[in-house]
């Protein structure tokens, strides 16, 4: 169920991709298929960046003003610096985080990229005491793209919910 759950999630994230129009060939300077190849090898280096423990590479394509949704359980992050130093430290909190099986997916200003991540939670992280767990989940990143093909803003499908199950992190009580 959740497997369906996680599909129409990602085919809805796809569908209002789609709708927009103004992906970074709209400039004239690139054929589309150009773009959307450039724009899907770009969110792969990207995650790439993850195995190689590499805020600097995971970052490397971003825009400015680009924005971390995440998942839109926390308020988006907006500092590229800031950014990064929290990478450094979730790279510390899971020495062995990896993503694989990576397929991209590009239309107009979007690419979707979907995988398998895993990691063991070794290392503190936040305030948050290691479990010495492990959590493996698929995920979906979508990445948008601004004019100049540099990544304008990022959004992940998966909850942190339930990686912190997996990881046997109790949830904070609701007030």
């Amino acid at each position: 169920m959740r497997k369906i759950i996680t599909g129409m999630a990602i085919a809805a994230c796809f569908l209002a991709a789609c709708k927009g129009n103004s992906g970074s060939a709209a400039n004239g300077s690139d054929s589309i298929a150009t773009a959307l190849k450039r724009n899907k090898q770009t969110a792969l280096n990207s995650e790439a960046g993850f195995n190689n423990k590499s805020p600097d590479a995971v970052c490397k394509d971003y825009a400015p003003d680009f924005v971390d949704y995440g998942s839109g359980e926390f308020p988006p992050a907006k500092n590229i610096d800031s950014i990064k130093a929290d990478m450094k430290n979730f790279f510390a909190a899971y020495p062995d985080l990896k993503n694989e099986n990576l397929v991209a997916v590009a239309d107009s200003n979007s690419v979707i990229v979907t995988g398998n991540w895993s990691g063991t939670f070794t290392g503190e992280y936040q305030k948050i005491k290691p479990t010495g767990k492990s959590f493996k989940i698929f995920d979906a990143d979508i990445f948008t793209f601004n004019k100049d093909g540099k990544i304008a803003a990022h959004k992940s499908v998966q909850s942190i919910t339930g990686i912190f199950y997996q990881l046997g992190i109790p949830m904070p009580q609701k007030k």
